[in-house]
């Protein structure tokens, strides 16, 4: 008896051990990470430009931390999120511009997390082919994927879903946390594909946001005089390059009949493709709107002057791109209500971010993938009540290429030590501020679609150098204090000399630090000819 007894002890204890064990591994944090595609920081009303209202998004910066020097490594979609996955720069793990294939063989921080026992899941949009590796359960918009009735590939089998992409992309996340194991941390990434071009706005947003109108920016009729060849010759201006019918949303017809050639040869297909697959009610409630936005066009067409027609078509870019980062906010509320709900506010990191900035008409463009400001900053706000205090700021150069570093450090998963990011988590909760002083950025996809030249440049907190090359040999110097809009290169003005000087050492060194160097600018330069030759 003595024996059995002394065996029932042992096994209590076990037991017990074991389910302190258990419950210290499921104390862990769950982790939200959000990310919107092209969702400039001016369109998030925390930053305070004053373009729209984002309560949700701004609930994070309310309850944890808002980041205002947040920056990407390399502006373009696919590119950006390797980096995000990896923790590495893009001539690191191969995925440089949108045409080279991402190997999912690589380690990435979801694989890292799912070894250590978190569920894993990704939800919308991720760009890049291939059944995504690293994650229990996947649902991901083929490519761009489409704003109504979209497709989505599901554990690898496609399947078409009626009603709205973004509210879709929201539900199906909810969805899996619904279906999770709740005795396990769970990690989801929950990425829209809006507000990326073609800017289609669910149907209930389309009244208020096609009526709204928004102050411009000073700088939409920029000569680009203080900048050089790269800026001059970009195809990104709102009037001459955005399309008529796909981007601003001009019957086809209505382009024919008022003889307005198309820019790009898909644009009336970009139109036909996306209003296509709508049900009949669906266009029906679509036309309702844009009828008449074609109708008062046509009559003024005729006598709008080139100015008339920016001032116009700057209004008409920001109503359909400010309505579709409408339904983004709704969504993320919806999130933090479940979060609330079911009791896991309190554990669980929350982020906000995008894929890379956008310009939202200054210097009259739209689109990214330069290093200037709107394109290279990205808003970044992170909710973790147990070690962020509210209202807090963090003007650090953090980077998209932390993330995988500070999301594993979170998980209390050790850091491979080829990760080139640095976790912020102790940033973050204020234990320092200690950070580092320049940050490294790269882009290769040219020549291609909005004809931003290949360059590499370090930004500092006051300063940025920019070297546009292969078939140009151009620098750029800004001082960010006395220029924040970046309108005066001052390489070559003698007050500069000694910040010249130390800036080109200060690339040297990141580019050493990195691993960078022009043999990799020659090497993915020759495959990115190669694959458009073959396409």
């Amino acid at each position: 008896m003595r024996f059995v007894s002394l065996c029932s002890f042992f096994i209590s204890c076990f037991l017990l051990v074991a389910s302190l064990g258990l419950f210290a591994q499921d104390s862990r944090p769950n982790i939200v990470y959000i990310m919107s595609d092209d969702h400039g920081y001016q369109a998030v009303s925390a930053y305070g430009y004053g373009l729209n209202k984002t309560p949700n998004i701004d609930r994070l910066a309310k309850e944890g931390a808002l980041f205002t020097r947040a920056s990407v490594t390399n502006s373009l979609c696919a590119p950006s999120r390797a980096v995000l996955l990896t923790g590495k720069h893009s001539f690191v793990n191969g995925k440089v511009d949108n045409m080279q294939a991402f190997d999912w063989s690589q380690d990435n921080f979801a694989k890292l997390l799912q070894s250590a026992g978190y569920q894993t899941a990704m939800v919308g949009k991720i760009h890049m082919d291939g059944l995504p590796q690293g994650f229990d359960y996947s649902a991901v918009l083929p490519g761009q994927g489409h704003y109504y009735n979209p497709d989505f590939i599901i554990d690898g089998e496609r399947k078409r879903i009626q009603g709205y992409v973004t509210d879709i992309t929201t539900d199906l996340a909810l969805a899996w946390l619904d279906e999770r194991d709740s005795d396990k941390p769970f990690v989801l990434l929950y990425h829209q594909k809006a507000p990326h071009r073609e800017w289609l706005p669910a149907l209930r947003h389309l009244e208020k946001y096609t009526s709204m109108s928004f102050e411009e920016p000073p700088t939409l009729f920029d000569d680009f005089e203080g900048r050089g060849t790269a800026a001059k010759s970009a195809e990104m201006n709102l009037l001459d390059h955005m399309n008529w019918a796909g981007d601003s949303k001009i019957r086809p017809e209505l382009m024919d009949e008022l003889g307005i050639e198309e820019y790009m040869e898909w644009d009336k297909g970009a139109y036909n493709n996306n209003l296509g697959r709508m049900t009949k009610e669906q266009r029906a409630a679509w036309d309702a709107v844009y009828d008449p936005i074609n109708e008062d066009f046509k009559k003024r067409y005729p006598d709008m002057s080139r100015e008339d027609l920016m001032h116009w078509r700057y209004q008409r870019y920001m109503q359909d791109y400010i309505g579709s980062v409408a339904s983004v906010d709704e969504g993320v509320g919806e999130l933090l209500d479940y979060l609330e709900k079911n009791g896991l506010a309190e554990n669980t990191i929350v982020v906000y971010t995008s894929d890379q900035g956008f310009y939202l008409g200054e210097n009259g463009w739209f689109d990214k993938r330069f290093m200037y400001e709107e394109s290279l900053r990205t808003p970044l706000l992170i909710r973790y009540p147990k070690e962020i205090d509210p209202g807090t700021k963090i003007d650090a150069l953090v980077q998209n290429l932390d993330f995988a570093p500070t999301l594993l450090d979170y998980a209390g998963v050790e850091i491979p030590s080829d990760i080139q990011g640095k976790s912020f988590r102790d940033l973050a909760s204020g234990k320092t501020s200690e950070w580092r002083d320049a940050i490294y950025y790269t882009y290769y996809e040219y020549p291609s679609i909005h004809m931003v030249k290949r360059h590499y440049g370090i930004r500092t907190d006051r300063y940025k150098l920019i070297h546009f090359y292969y078939d140009i040999d151009e620098w750029e110097l800004y001082d960010l204090e006395k220029d924040p809009q970046e309108l005066k290169n001052v390489y070559d003005d003698p007050a500069y000399a000694d910040v010249k000087r130390e800036m080109h050492k200060k690339l040297e060194n990141i580019r050493e630090k990195y691993g960078d160097s022009d043999e990799n600018n020659e090497r993915y330069l020759n495959l990115y000819l190669e694959a458009t030759k073959k396409n």
